[in-house]
């Protein structure tokens, strides 16, 4: 069976096949005890919602081991694969349903929208860092846009914008060169 290109974007075209899949953004087992909801807006330069993005999320189990599951992507029973893929809706908005990391504080994030030449990689950090190098190489105000908030509107959920450009009021998502470095 042929499959259709996505119109023609700057990082595409995609064929739609498995971008997204199904539960792609969940993946905490139904019914866990400690699952959380990370959440937030993509959002361009002058602060408009990016309605077509793609967020790629890795992050390591919550006991702290790399996760992963030998079958990629997609969960078996109760397993924790670490990775998730999960589009913005119309209003820029996206949700992932996940466990807190064990280890490192935070959930690596890759990003895909038109208009990008290259897809953008960043940190989530959902725990308090500690002494992470990353997060003190950085200056106070630029630190702040890696860090999710605890959402009071919403039980056990945080909240995490991606801005793609800064302006006079916000300041640009910290991105990474592949590897780590700001």
């Amino acid at each position: 069976m042929p499959l259709d290109p996505t119109p023609s974007q700057t990082v595409g075209p995609y064929f739609g096949m498995a971008l997204p899949f199904p539960g792609g953004d969940d993946l905490a087992p139904a019914g866990h005890p400690d699952a959380i909801t990370l959440h937030g807006y993509v959002l361009d330069g002058p602060g408009a919602p990016v309605p077509d993005a793609l967020l790629e999320f890795w992050q390591a189990a919550p006991d702290g081991s790399p996760a992963g599951a030998a079958r990629g992507p997609y969960r078996v029973g109760d397993a924790f694969t670490g990775f998730a893929r999960v589009p913005t809706g119309e209003d820029g908005h996206y949700a992932l349903r996940t466990l807190l990391p064990g280890g490192a504080p935070y959930l690596a994030l890759c990003l895909f929208a038109r208009g990008l030449t290259h897809h953008l990689f960043t940190r989530v950090y959902v725990r308090p860092p500690g002494d992470d190098p990353l997060l003190a190489s950085l200056p106070a105000e630029r630190r702040a846009t890696l860090l999710a908030a605890h959402d009071a509107a919403r039980p056990r959920s945080y909240r995490f914008d991606v801005r793609l450009q800064g302006d006079a009021l916000h300041e640009e998502t910290v991105f990474l060169r592949f590897g780590g470095a700001p």
